[in-house]
């Protein structure tokens, strides 16, 4: 006697209509989506919201520790590759959907509402007021945040080197000082004068150094640059 082949679909029906009822199916099924969109919904109205005095209250026993940071860390992350620690809302790079999915998972298992949510990126990811790897935060008081979701590739591995010159008036100084030195070496003996020597090394690295730093001053003054510092927490593109 042959048995007879198991139709998955049939037993799949079945189950469904052991735990729901089958009137109604269509119903439950739309109902569900309306509010999982009305979620969404408002998980992106809290993203564009301000984040002014925000404490998100989330059950510390569900909470994974390895994703709470401190803002004096925030902050010398930002100054060191010369990031910027902004409300989402002034964020202008598209979230994916998968930092939408973890806000949500995160508010199903701490059975709560997130709102002031931050984001470090570089400056050019937001939507600065004139005066390529973000993070979302959450508050959770006391100077703390939550890491809720990281997207993008990661930072250039040299970015820390290239942006160390703008993390402060010194180094700068530095960082002139040297290409100066450098373009000096590199300046054919008997240019200027028909000895070279200490006096004519001298001179010429003056006025390589007077180039340098007039170059680097009307970059910064032209594009309203500022130093790590000072930027980090800033909503003004001319901070």
């Amino acid at each position: 006697m042959m048995l007879p082949r198991t139709n998955i679909e049939h037993k799949l029906s079945k189950l469904r209509s052991k735990e729901f009822d089958s009137s109604s199916w269509r119903n439950q099924v739309q109902e569900i989506f309306r509010k999982d969109l009305a979620h969404e919904e408002r998980i992106v109205r809290n993203l564009d919201s301000s984040s002014e005095s925000v404490v998100n209250i989330l059950d510390f026993d569900q909470l994974d520790t390895h994703k709470i940071y401190h803002i004096d860390q925030i902050k010398k992350i930002c100054i060191d590759y010369r990031l910027r620690f902004l409300d989402s809302k002034y964020f202008k790079g598209k979230l994916p959907k998968s930092a939408i999915s973890a806000i949500k998972d995160l508010e199903k298992k701490h059975q709560t509402e997130l709102k002031g949510f931050k984001i470090i990126a570089p400056s050019k990811l937001f939507k600065l007021e004139n005066a390529d790897d973000p993070l979302l935060f959450a508050p959770m008081g006391n100077d703390y945040f939550y890491l809720v979701h990281k997207w993008g590739n990661d930072l250039h591995p040299l970015r820390k080197i290239m942006m160390w010159s703008f993390k402060s008036f010194e180094n700068l100084l530095f960082l002139t000082f040297l290409v100066s030195l450098l373009l000096t070496f590199m300046v054919p003996d008997g240019l200027f004068t028909k000895e070279s020597n200490t006096s004519t090394f001298i001179m010429v690295f003056f006025f390589m150094f007077k180039s340098v730093a007039a170059v680097v001053l009307f970059y910064g003054f032209a594009l309203g640059k500022n130093f790590n510092p000072a930027i980090w927490n800033s909503k003004y593109f001319n901070a």
